[in-house]
């Protein structure tokens, strides 16, 4: 039997992927200051406490990662966030987006801001990347230059996907949560996650689509059910997930729709990008009881990404593309005294 506890971890680690499936591109960053009326009043910068393993499968057994960004009224808290998610968000950019030294994905950092008045959500961002260049020296710049990709492209006969049949509403992110439903703050807004009775989590982010993800244990994948997914989307997912291979995934299929996709892929890359990105994944003994075994050829779903894409009439190949980066040229490892 596989070890749970990886697979309640990786149903957890799902939270921060799902902020991808739906998006359109980021706006484009600048790796200039924050204009000056752009800063929070003030600001608290601390090194983030571990967490012990214990804690850590309490919180995800209840589909909270420990790391979150939570924005009430005039209060903006970042939780046991890496430098490198703090500088994808105040730049509106994803975590592959940013270059820069290994470190920044393993030195985290709890912060909480005060926002000034009049100032909204819109504003946070760019609050945040003031904080950054003041309080940690960053300086960084964006360049476009082409790289390696995989293209997520039409395959021989042309896409399997269905249109969405209904349109998804925004919802108000004030109203109080339903009993089991939390909420997550991304770059693109926020989140609703509801816990549903089978295991599975229905992530709601409004007029950006629906969708439900469910780890089976039993046979080591991923099931994903959307309900209104664009082409961007799912390329940003299969990046986020792993699907790449270490390759940013680019949307080539030229379709702008919205389409219902249901998928079940192996959990084998989502376990290595989460190591990739600095996520220590609880494990067994190597070889021993408890130790999880996910292979790509794990029983009961398709064995790749690849395949799972072909029931959808799509595929992945090399191609190169210009690809948008943030490359840190400088940044400090503490932060300046509060």
């Amino acid at each position: 039997m596989r070890n749970r506890s990886v697979i309640t971890f990786i149903s957890g680690a799902l939270i921060a992927a799902s902020s991808l499936a739906q998006t359109v591109p980021a706006p484009q960053a600048t790796a200039t200051a924050a204009p000056v009326n752009l800063t929070f009043d003030v600001a608290s910068v601390k090194p983030a406490a571990p967490i012990d393993q214990a804690t850590m499968m309490a919180g995800l057994r209840a589909g909270k990662r420990p790391e979150s960004v939570r924005l009430e009224g005039l209060r903006a808290t970042y939780t046991y966030m890496s430098l490198k998610e703090l500088i994808a968000y105040g730049y509106k950019l994803r975590t592959y987006q940013v270059s820069g030294p290994d470190w920044l994905t393993t030195d985290r950092f709890d912060i909480a801001a005060k926002m000034p008045e009049g100032s909204s959500k819109d504003d946070v961002p760019a609050m945040l990347q003031a904080l950054l260049i003041e309080r940690f020296k960053l300086a960084a710049h964006l360049e476009t230059a082409e790289h390696p990709v995989l293209g997520l492209m039409l395959a021989k006969g042309g896409g399997k996907l269905r249109e969405a049949t209904e349109v998804t509403q925004p919802f108000d992110d004030t109203t109080p949560l339903k009993p089991g439903e939390s909420q997550v703050d991304s770059v693109d807004g926020p989140i609703r996650l509801l816990r549903n009775s089978d295991g599975s989590t229905t992530y709601n982010m409004g007029a950006r689509g629906t969708f439900t993800l469910i780890v089976d244990g039993q046979n080591g994948t991923m099931h994903l059910k959307a309900d209104s997914m664009t082409m961007k989307g799912l390329a940003a997912m299969l990046t986020s997930l792993g699907g790449g291979n270490g390759r940013q995934v680019v949307d080539m299929t030229g379709l702008t729709g919205k389409y219902q996709l249901e998928a079940a892929f192996s959990l084998s890359d989502l376990v290595n990008s989460l190591r990739d990105q600095g996520i220590t994944i609880p494990t067994g003994p190597s070889g021993g009881p408890g130790a999880p075994s996910m292979s790509a050829s794990d029983p009961g779903g398709d064995s790749t990404v690849s395949d799972a894409l072909a029931k959808q009439g799509l595929k992945l190949e090399k191609s190169k593309a210009m690809v948008e980066q943030l490359v840190v040229d400088h940044v400090e490892k503490a932060a300046t005294a509060n």
